[in-house]
């Protein structure tokens, strides 16, 4: 995965080498497109953020992760649960890069990230063609870099970049 942020050029450019992420995303189809990235973050120093699931449980058993709270989607107490946990996750990894696929517990990581000056970069739904997502929408504002998976999804979103799909 080799991007450059030209959508904000002053900048520092996202570059292919972090050595510690921080992988977020909900369970199911979000979590399996970070684990298609497996090429990029594998021999990185990893930390992954999600819901305790039977599946991302299986898929991360041998992997560093903290559960995050769930249902997110117009939950606040959830949300505010996630927050907590970014700030205490972020705080003591100490990521180069949080990168995320969504959905809405992608959102308090974000913020945190920005508000630490910790580089960030979402990656779009590969199914959501005609209409952005809420947590694309919420996210878009606090990445250094915002993907898209379908050149659809760039006319939703200026300044993104189509990186093709993942699945």
């Amino acid at each position: 995965m080799h991007v450059i942020n030209q959508a904000a050029p002053a900048e520092e450019a996202v570059t292919t080498h972090p050595q510690r992420l921080l992988l977020v995303g909900s369970s199911g189809g979000h979590l399996a497109q970070l684990l298609a990235l497996k090429p990029w973050w594998e021999g990185r120093e990893r930390t992954w953020v999600t819901f305790a699931t039977q599946d991302a449980k299986a898929r991360l058993r041998d992997e560093h992760v903290a559960w995050a709270s769930f249902p997110t989607t117009r939950n606040f107490p959830n949300l505010v649960r996630n927050l907590v946990l970014a700030v205490r996750v972020i705080t003591r990894e100490r990521p180069e890069l949080v990168v995320s696929t969504g959905a809405g517990v992608a959102f308090p990581f974000f913020l945190v990230a920005r508000l630490m000056r910790i580089r960030t970069v979402y990656l779009e739904v590969y199914d959501r063609l005609d209409s952005r997502t809420l947590t694309g929408r919420l996210c878009r504002p606090l990445s250094s870099l915002f993907c898209v998976q379908w050149e659809e999804q760039a006319t939703l979103y200026k300044g993104s970049h189509v990186v093709g799909t993942l699945l």
